[in-house]
Order: structure tokens, then sequence, then C-alpha cells
């Protein structure tokens, strides 16, 4: 992209009052940007507003130096760093299944390996993306199920697309991750972000944005510099469901962001998944209200592969057995501490234990990676996807 249609793009999505639907209607009738700032008013009414055709014509606040930042950002890659790429509506790269949606940005900015963002590169294969989506507060088990379903997942060739956040997508982004390797031909995960790319929220993540650089993609519609206003995390949940071939909920409660992308995605015609969990936690809340309304239930990967007619996951992918000293079948205290949260009282009555034999056996179990440790002096058994 020239510096002159770099230009020409961002003043056209920092228009004021011109938004994503009216920018699309201009660049239909006058074709790329600089043909639309080459038009009259009288002309530009044609297809918007007499304001929106009044602002069209006067540049925006701040444009020269948000050109020169974006123009730098993208030609001051560090050698050994990720590559830098503007993907703008009409480019090969563009996503094709984020095309086919109803409100598909204008722009993409994207880092990532050369690989896949370059001029050849594919930084969304077509009907090879799922999300992942979810919590941002989840259980020990929605964050150990979310890691375990996308390393599956990924295993199999998905490509897992979410949002950088919290919970459930940084475990998503982790179990991705780790079923990746630094010569895969597809990116292991993607995180649409609601920052601008020079940016990374929370904070807590930046060593996973750099490791999702190294072997993903990053990608967000916000230009350079854009801060993380609420109002940015919801809207970019309709690039999350529409890069995808469907979303899958590990969990979320009834008000969760993560059931807009559900509804996004059924919007699209694209596959709801939805993990159920149990009836006493609120995160499981939404899931059950997406699977009231026609979700797939899920239980494995290979309920999600086999509803998108995929090949399965290697054996070794999937199968994430327990360590052997708590495999047992028979153990009093696992079956004692069924997979709800409990707390030590109701765990005395069910085992009869004293308190300091039950604690020694949890705090065992604890460090096998099989029982976790939650809020409130609960314990909870972690059942492996």
């Amino acid at each position: 992209m020239e510096r002159d249609e770099l230009a020409a793009w961002l003043r056209l999505t920092l228009t004021p009052g011109v938004g994503d639907a009216a920018a699309r209607r201009l660049l239909g009738t006058f074709g790329l940007p600089q043909r639309i700032f080459g038009q009259s008013g009288q002309a530009l009414q044609q297809c918007v507003t007499p304001a929106q055709a009044h602002a069209l014509l006067r540049e925006p606040d701040g444009l020269p130096a948000l050109v020169e930042t974006t123009w730098q950002w993208l030609h001051t890659a560090p050698a050994a760093g990720p590559a830098r790429a503007i993907v703008a509506l009409g480019d090969p790269r563009y996503p094709r299944l984020l095309l086919e949606t109803q409100d598909p940005p204008l722009l993409l900015y994207l880092l990532g390996p050369d690989r896949f963002i370059g001029p050849q590169g594919t930084p969304f294969p077509t009907h090879h993306c799922l999300a992942m989506v979810g919590s941002r507060n989840p259980t020990a088990q929605g964050q150990e199920n979310a890691r375990q379903f996308a390393r599956a997942l990924r295993a199999s060739g998905l490509v897992i697309v979410s949002g950088l956040a919290l919970g459930v997508d940084a475990a998503a982004h982790e179990g991705a991750l780790e079923a990746s390797t630094d010569a895969d031909p597809m990116p292991a995960t993607v995180a649409v972000v609601g920052t601008g790319l020079d940016r990374v929220y929370p904070r807590r993540h930046l060593d996973l944005a750099h490791r999702i650089a190294a072997r993903g993609v990053l990608v967000s519609e916000y230009p350079l510099g854009t801060a993380p206003l609420p109002g940015n995390f919801p809207k970019r949940n309709r690039i999350i469901a529409g890069l995808s071939l469907g979303t899958l909920v590990v969990e979320a409660a009834t008000a969760s962001g993560s059931l807009i992308t559900a509804r996004l995605a059924a919007e699209q015609g694209r596959e709801v998944f939805a993990i159920p969990g149990s009836i006493h936690a609120p995160q499981s809340r939404g899931c059950h209200a997406l699977l009231r309304q026609g979700a797939k239930l899920v239980e494995s990967a290979q309920d999600v592969l086999e509803e998108l007619r995929l090949a399965p996951p290697p054996p070794a992918a999937e199968a994430c057995p327990l360590p052997e000293e708590v495999q047992e079948p028979d153990s009093p205290l696992l079956r004692a501490l069924g997979f709800d949260p409990v707390g030590l009282d109701a765990l005395q009555a069910r085992t009869g234990l004293d308190t300091a034999t039950l604690q020694v056996q949890l705090l065992d179990l604890e460090l096998a990676g099989v029982v976790a440790r939650l809020p409130g002096a609960l314990f909870q058994r972690l059942a492996r996807a």
C-alpha cells in the first residue's frame, strides 16, 4: 500500500459521522478512497447524507500525524521481530468469511510472521478458523477445558480465534500455542484485540501477545494509539465470529460478552457450540442458555470436528491422561469431591476424614493437578477435555 493510498484509507476511517456502512457505499460507488475525496459534495450526496458529505470534504484533525505514525510502524519493523501489515477491503488477503458478514471492517491491522501476513501469506485460512470464547473469570475446570480443547483442535488443523482477554481467551490462545511449532504453515491462533496494535491490553498479556505474534496473528480494526475503550470490545466480537466457521463457548455468565459473539455467529449462519457445566456455577448459565436455544452440546474436541466435518485429532493430541498416582477410579476423596466446587465441611461430612488428613490429601491432589483450590475455601476436581 502506497503512502497516498494509506492516507486516504485512514481519512475515510477517521471522518466523523461516517461509519463503516456509509464508507462501504462510497467505495461501491466511487472505488478506492482516493477517488472518494476527489468528488464534489453534490456527488457524495448520492450515497451519504449532506452532513456526511460535508464531513468528507474536511480533513480530520490529527490525520497527518496518524499517517506518519502508521507509515513508520509499517516500514520500521525490527529485523528479528514480527512483520506488520494493513489489509483493506479488496485486498486478496482480506478474509473471505469476514467479507461475507454484514459489517466487515474497512481496515485490518496485522502483526505476525511474514509467511502469514506477507504479500503471499494467508493470515486467516478459509474453513480453518474456529472461535473460542468465554468468561474472564472462569472456574478452574473452565480454564482447563479451554486450554485442552484449543490444544486438541489446533492439533487437528484448526486455527483458534479469540480475543486476548483474561480467562478463557488466554487459555485458548495458550492451548493453541502448545500444539504449534515455528514451522507450521498456518497460524496457531488469531487474537482479535480492542486496541491499536501498538498497545497490549490487558498489560499482563504482553508476553502472550509476543508469543502469538511469533506463531500466530494479532489483528485489530483500530488505528494505532487506540486505547482500550469499553465500547471497542463488544464491537470487535463481530470480527471474532466473522473470521470463524463456528464459535465454541467454554463458559459464560448470562451477561457475558461471549454470548454476543455466539449471537453474531448464529446470525451469520455459523455453527455455535457450548460446553455444559455445573448447574451451580454462574459461569455455566450462559452456555446452558445457548444449549436451550439450539447450540450444539460439546463434550470433546471430536464433537466439534464431526459437526464441522473435519478429521479427528491425532490420539496423542486429544488424550491428556491424568498422572498415574491419581487415576484410581475408586479414590474415595475424588469420588467425594464430584465435579462441583465443595468446601472442607462438606468433604468432611462425605468422607469422615479429620481436618488434617483431609487437607494433606487435598494438597497431594492439588499438586498432582487434578484438584483446584478456588476462592472461598472451595475445592474442585478437574476433569480433562
